[in-house]
């Protein structure tokens, strides 16, 4: 038995299974973890998510800031674009995009010692409170009225944790913290804007989410995606997983057991 987390795999089908060949992944005893932005972007979303739903028993899944963007355009809150069309024109749209609903925001497993989030846990959550906010919102996104609380939810960014504040902002922060995070400044206001690599980065001011002055430490391991600009990072408190498939860079699968990276290349995911 094997447990691997990949990350963001955005419509690349092709190198998504030849990593699945290349690590030997055995849906029968093996379990994959997947760091959330499974489609957008790379032409093949459909068939990422047609393995995924058929593998669905196998497979931990968080949501990523573009899969909540296909569920908005299935919504009609967002436009489509040609990557995801065939996703909203398939006959079985309504059960792909009703399996995402379902997923969490945040995975964890203290038996093997790892989180997930697509873009990390923010600074000022205890892993407790993340795994609390993962569940309202997973609830929320499941509910009757899901359509209009995601168009709140999209309407304006909130950018900092009020306690004391209205629900609807808070859980806007939650939602951005879950799947666009990367930079905060020190007084714990995220930044949506800066997408770039920290060595490119010139305002002093603003730190990774994980090197943030204050960060409430986390009990486990943080695996995330969502910044290909950063790249594979593996330190002892987070792992980063997105290495840039759909820009043509590679895709990377890690053992959660042994710590074994293995990646393969990517060329062409990007839809003409």
């Amino acid at each position: 038995m094997s447990v691997w987390a990949i990350g963001d795999i955005q419509g690349c089908y092709d190198p998504f299974i030849q990593l699945l060949e290349k690590i030997e992944f055995n849906p029968k005893i093996d379990t994959l973890w997947l760091a959330g932005d499974l489609v957008n972007r790379g032409e093949h979303g459909l068939e990422v998510l047609e393995f995924l739903y058929a593998h669905r028993d196998s497979i931990k899944v968080v949501l990523g800031n573009h899969d909540i963007a296909l569920i908005a355009a299935y919504f009609g809150l967002k436009k489509s674009n040609p990557t995801i069309e065939p996703i909203l024109q398939s006959p079985k749209a309504e059960l792909y995009i009703n399996w995402l609903r379902a997923q969490p925001f945040v995975h964890i497993d203290y038996s093997l010692g790892y989180a997930m989030a697509h873009a990390g846990i923010a600074p000022n959550f205890e892993l407790g409170a993340a795994k609390v906010y993962s569940a309202t919102l997973q609830e929320r996104l499941q509910g009757p009225n899901a359509k209009e609380w995601l168009r709140a939810m999209m309407s304006k960014d909130c950018d900092y944790f009020n306690p004391q504040g209205g629900l609807v902002e808070q859980e806007r922060y939650i939602l951005s913290s879950f799947t666009r995070m990367r930079y905060c400044y020190p007084n714990g206001h995220l930044d949506f804007k800066q997408k770039g690599s920290p060595k490119d980065l010139n305002n002093p001011d603003l730190k990774p989410w994980f090197d943030a002055p204050n960060r409430i430490e986390k009990e486990l391991k943080i695996i995330f995606g969502h910044w290909s600009t950063l790249g594979f990072l593996k330190r002892e408190d987070v792992v980063c997983l997105d290495t840039g498939c759909v820009w043509s860079k590679e895709m990377t699968a890690l053992s959660l057991l042994d710590e074994r990276v293995v990646q393969v290349e990517c060329t062409n995911c990007l839809k003409p």
